[in-house]
């Protein structure tokens, strides 16, 4: 059952971090929605503008520190970006005061809290509200999402993997333990926090790899991917930092189970895809470049058989906080409060 609210009061949790900001900047121009709370650690007291100045004559609200109590009072849905371990609290308020909330964060997006301790290295205190929370990749799980009140926006990185190999697995066409992912972020997905390892001059002119075998998104997107097999999937994944502000450019090689041309397989995705609003899937011979979607809540998808070696290169690109974060943050708002899906997010990115 949708929510139906005119006028969709929303407020966000760490709304001065880069996907936060993003997502002030969505909202802002959403035709459906009044902003009514910014909170954030660091800037109490300052106009959002101050913050970010590319708002200046478009949001004129002043930060706040967080009252929990009284912004769920004021909100319809709230929306946490908060690194891991944060929103666990805010969530039993949130659902617990009868309103909506979509978790930017990893705290409910994997189904086993074991598994998010492993991962994470914290225990996870809210496991309570797992069984009710939906992974908020809508053109997977568009139905679960329009009846839910916790939604988990998928990280970056599983968005452009997931989307990537969907058609792919869902049709049983690549051997399942088979599939290497090489991806490669923008700077901004490490967030804004000042690091050493996101200094200009330790990123400009230099890409490296990271988080080698270890990292974070691993278990969400085996998760997903998963689901879609219907048996358990392994992955190699490996992410690099790379020297640019924004974007997610991920290069998938599977070992297909049945040779097919490259025309067949972009078939498939055509048809799998043929009713999403925001999955580009590209002509044979035109590959993705995160440059094709900044700005924009599109996915890109191309990709190449490789009839030689019998593997499938899959290749994917998205704007890391927009797809990969606050755009398809609105776009779950807008499914769960039974608006069109692409409300506030039409349009290409930007050029060049």
């Amino acid at each position: 059952m949708h929510l139906t609210i005119m006028v969709i009061k929303a407020s966000i949790i760490g709304a001065t971090g880069y996907a936060g900001a993003e997502l002030v900047r969505l909202l802002s121009a959403h035709p459906q929605v009044e902003l009514v709370g910014l909170t954030t650690q660091s800037y109490a007291g300052r106009a959002f503008w101050e913050v970010y100045p590319h708002l200046y004559g478009y949001v004129d609200l002043v930060c706040e520190e967080q009252d929990l109590p009284a912004l769920v009072d004021r909100s319809d849905v709230i929306f946490t970006a908060l690194p891991h371990g944060h929103a666990m609290a805010v969530a039993r308020e949130v659902i617990g005061g009868g309103k909506a909330l979509v978790d930017l964060g990893a705290d409910f997006r994997l189904r086993d809290p074991v598994v998010y301790q492993d991962w994470y290295k914290v225990e996870h205190t809210a496991a309570e509200l797992l069984p009710q929370a939906v992974y908020g990749l809508p053109e997977i799980h568009r139905e679960n999402i329009r009846g839910a009140r916790l939604v988990a926006n998928p990280g970056c990185y599983p968005t452009s993997v997931i989307l990537a190999l969907a058609p792919l697995l869902k049709e049983g066409l690549v051997e399942t333990g088979s599939i290497i992912i090489d991806s490669k972020s923008g700077a901004s997905g490490a967030g804004r926090g000042l690091s050493l390892n996101t200094h200009y001059c330790e990123v400009n002119e230099s890409i490296k790899a990271y988080g080698v075998t270890v990292h974070r998104h691993t278990p969400e997107i085996e998760q997903e991917l998963s689901a879609l097999a219907g048996e358990k999937v392994l992955v190699s994944f490996t992410p690099h930092l790379t020297p640019m502000i924004r974007g997610i450019l991920s290069t998938i090689y599977a070992r297909l189970t049945r040779l097919k041309s490259t025309e067949e397989i972009l078939t498939l995705y055509r048809e799998f895809y043929r009713q999403e609003k925001f999955v580009r899937v590209l002509p044979a011979g035109m590959l993705p470049a995160t440059k094709m979607v900044a700005g924009s809540n599109h996915c890109d998808i191309g990709l190449v058989v490789d009839r030689r070696t019998g593997r499938v290169v899959i290749i994917s690109a998205i704007d890391n906080l927009i797809k990969g974060a606050a755009g398809q943050a609105v776009q779950n708002m807008n499914i769960m409060f039974g608006l069109a899906e692409d409300t506030g997010l039409y349009g290409p990115g930007v050029y060049p």
